[in-house]
Formats: C-alpha cells, structure tokens, sequence
C-alpha cells in the first residue's frame, strides 16, 4: 500500500509538472505572437506613412483626394516590385521556415519569426492605403475576439480535431490556387467567395493549431529537451499568428470601410 502511494505521488507530482511547464509553453506561444503582430503594425503603418504623402511635389501617382504616393510607394505597390513584396512572406514559409527550424537554434528562429513579421507588415502596408484606420481598428478587435474564443475552444475541447485540420489545411491550398487565379480576373464576387471561405479556414485552423501545439507539449514534455521545446512554440506563434492575420484580412473585406 505504501508503495501504491508512493507511485501515485509521484505520478501527480508528474502530472502537476507538465501542467505547469505547458502553462508557460503556452503563455511563451501567445507572448511570440503578441509581439509578432506588434511588430508587424509597426511596419505596415511605417511603410504606409512613408509611401503616402499629402503633398504632391515629387509625387508619382495620385490615389485619393488630396492622397499621393512618394516614389518609396510607387515602388512598392506600382513597379514589378510589388510582387517580390506581396510573395516574399509565403516564399519564406514554403522554402525558408522548415531549414530555420531544423538547424537553427531556438534564438534563431525567434529571430527568423521576427523578421518574417516585419516582412509581412511591408505586404500589408496597403491596407492603410485602401481602407480607413477606423475601419482598420475595428476589424482588428473583432478578430482579436474571434481569436480567443476559437483558440479557447481548441485547448479546452476533448474532441480530436486532427481529422479536421488535415481537410482545412487542404483547403488553404486550394484558396492558394483561388487568390492566384484572382489575382489576373480581378473578379470582386470571386474575391467575396474566397474571403467567406479563407475566413471559416482559418478559424478552424486557429482551434486545431491550439490543440495541436497543447498535445506536442504534452508528448514531449518528458524528453528533457528544452531547445526543441523553445522551438516548437516559436512554430506554434507562427501558425496562430498566420491564421490571426489571415482571419484579420478575409473579414477586412467585409467590414473595412475604404478610402
């Protein structure tokens, strides 16, 4: 009996453990994220305030009222830069991202988070340019909400939603396939459809991305290995990071008020 209670303390002290280690995993997830998307506003409101002046000397494109790009702006969104800008963050994801996690430290792959997150804000900055800071703001708190009642679900849910995320993660190249084709028809009803849908992609993304970096945890929690522990939440910022930004976008379409 003594050595029942023996093996059943020290199972609840284990239990106790990893409890607490994955508190930490995921305030150190949520914290990465926090300041990715900091960082990321930081450059797109940056890199809009330069490429937009109100002041047409100098000026090469009028895009408003009273509303000018500088020639910082005319490069990025008119000359064939725009497309190294508006792709450089998902070629980072497809070919850079997996040689950073595999043979990088943990120091470097924060930092490697950090400078796609300040890619990403240079790509959004157009937002500024198209939709009022208003509109902006209040897109961004109602997905903030959105956010955390699906990122909640995920972690607190019993039901396996790796079956789920499997189908929406195919589902994301599909929408892929979509934006690219979008991209030369220029279709506003096309581009409706694929916001509807990106938006219920992503938010179940971002519950099957809560429960997937909790169950990574929790299954490699007893390995010792805290370097690839570090790593693994930068990795799970990135992904809830992707799906905020993207939940953010698709339901900009619907709510942002332009210009």
């Amino acid at each position: 009996m003594a050595q029942f209670d023996t093996i059943r303390t020290a199972a609840g002290a284990r239990a106790a453990q990893i409890h607490e280690g994955l508190r930490a995993h995921m305030n150190k997830v949520y914290g990465t994220m926090s300041v990715g998307m900091l960082i990321t506003a930081l450059a797109a409101w940056a890199i809009a305030g330069l490429a937009v002046t109100s002041d047409p000397t100098n000026a090469v494109a009028q895009i408003g009222a009273d509303r000018y790009l500088t020639s910082l702006g005319g490069a990025l969104f008119m000359s064939p830069l725009k497309w190294v800008v508006m792709f450089a963050p998902l070629g980072f994801l497809l070919f850079g991202w997996g040689a950073l996690m595999r043979r990088g430290s943990a120091a470097a792959v924060q930092l490697g988070f950090f400078i796609f997150a300040a890619v990403m804000g240079v790509s959004m900055s157009s937002i500024f340019m198209i939709f009022t800071p208003y509109s902006i703001t209040q897109t961004f708190l109602v997905t903030a909400i959105a956010f955390a009642g699906l990122s909640l679900f995920g972690y607190t849910t019993k039901r396996d939603l790796s079956g789920m995320g499997t189908f929406l993660i195919m589902g994301v190249i599909g929408l892929l396939v979509a934006m690219v084709i979008n991209l030369f028809l220029q279709s506003g009803p096309m581009m409706l459809a694929i916001s509807a849908i990106g938006l219920l992609i992503f938010a179940g993304l971002t519950a099957f991305y809560t429960q997937d970096i909790k169950n990574t945890y929790v299954a490699h929690a007893t390995h010792g290995d805290q370097e690839w522990l570090d790593k693994a939440a930068i990795d799970g910022a990135l992904s809830l990071y992707i799906s905020f930004l993207n939940m953010f976008q698709f339901l900009l379409m619907f709510m942002g008020q332009q210009e």
